[in-house]
């Protein structure tokens, strides 16, 4: 858990190790995303019906509402399985979407496989200075609800079998 700042950049790293093969995290981090994705972790009106990732680069990474509202999040940048994923990340500091690319930041994750069954995962949330309200987007994703708790969920989905 690191939070590093310059006069150029700010990003957020999170690594964590799951008691799953590589293919299993990977899969289960991209096309499970649903299955481990909080319902209170949502921009939208409605209430969080789905949290999707389309598989695939240019894919899109979004919500969709319990009434069939959709809510943009990003854009897939990099799908290469079973090892890395890049979303474009697109919510400014008060967690509302901002389509413009110049002002997103970059998650990128990686699934390095140490043994047939345990995967580290590295996650590095970078750009964060893009934002409006950089500070506060870093500090909310940063925080125990953030990344931390997030990949909490993803380890616990990953290694439930």
């Amino acid at each position: 858990m690191t939070r590093q700042a310059d006069t150029a950049t700010v990003s957020v790293h999170k690594t964590i190790t799951v008691k799953a093969s590589q293919r299993r995290a990977f899969t289960v981090f991209t096309e499970r995303f649903n299955t481990w994705w909080p319902r209170e972790h949502h921009i939208g009106a409605a209430e969080l019906a789905e949290a999707i990732i389309e598989p695939k680069v240019g894919g899109r990474y979004y919500e969709r509402g319990v009434d069939g509202s959709e809510c943009d999040w990003g854009q897939v940048l990099a799908y290469e399985p079973h090892g890395r994923l890049v979303l474009s990340w697109h919510l400014r500091g008060d967690w509302s979407y901002d389509p413009d690319p110049a002002r997103s930041s970059e998650i990128e994750v990686l699934f390095i496989a140490e043994a047939p069954d345990r995967t580290r995962v590295e996650l590095a949330h970078r750009h964060i200075e893009r934002h409006d309200g950089a500070e506060r987007v870093a500090a909310g994703i940063d925080s125990p609800s953030g990344w931390t708790g997030l990949l909490a969920l993803f380890r616990e989905r990953a290694e439930a079998g």
